[in-house]
């Protein structure tokens, strides 16, 4: 008998109802991006931040491999349609996040999905993504205060999104929808 697709039917067709609903969001965070910055730059780190929800609800789901990144492109695609003018930021951003978060799983031969997993995966989220905030939200022009809080909140705004994603995540567990979706061995 020949082993089980790592991306069945089904886990597919779970990355893709996780990829539309966290899709929407991220769509409605492009339509904010250009209010934040002329606004508060400082703040854009927590609207880019929500970028982890694909991935972590996916993997706290599911927890097999790929998971997170065929979401975060689902999710990207969903996000591009209604904010096209994102559509390669959206689409990037995906791969970049979806693929540090497959790799902290890889790391643990995705074994491992203690929440200390997930908040690793999205501290170094937030240290990559403070390079773009630092340069979209011309931060080095801001009072010094605003300059560590901007920092701060790219770090500490995927943290933040990450334990909403694994309480929706730990929700969908509980009402079944990763019943039979268990890492293959």
């Amino acid at each position: 008998m020949a082993p089980a697709s790592v991306l069945s039917t089904r886990v597919l067709l779970v990355c893709a109802a996780i990829g539309v609903g966290t899709g929407i969001l991220g769509g409605a965070a492009g339509w904010l991006t250009l209010a934040v910055l002329a606004a508060a730059p400082w703040a854009y780190g927590l609207v880019l931040g929500s970028h982890v929800l694909p991935g972590i609800i996916a993997q706290q789901v599911i927890r097999r491999p790929w998971v997170a990144l065929v979401t975060h492109v689902l999710a990207a695609l969903v996000a591009s349609a209604m904010a096209p003018q994102w559509t390669f930021r959206f689409l990037g951003t995906a791969i970049l996040i979806g693929g540090i978060q497959e790799g902290v799983a890889a790391l643990t031969r995705y074994r491992v999905w203690a929440a200390a997993r997930f908040f690793i995966s999205a501290v170094i989220v937030g240290v990559v993504i403070a390079v773009p905030v630092w340069f979209a939200g011309d931060i080095a022009s801001l009072a010094p205060i605003a300059r560590v809080a901007a920092v701060a909140i790219s770090i500490l705004g995927p943290v933040a999104w990450t334990a909403v994603g694994l309480g929706i995540g730990s929700g969908l567990r509980g009402a079944g929808v990763a019943r039979g979706l268990s890492t293959p061995r």
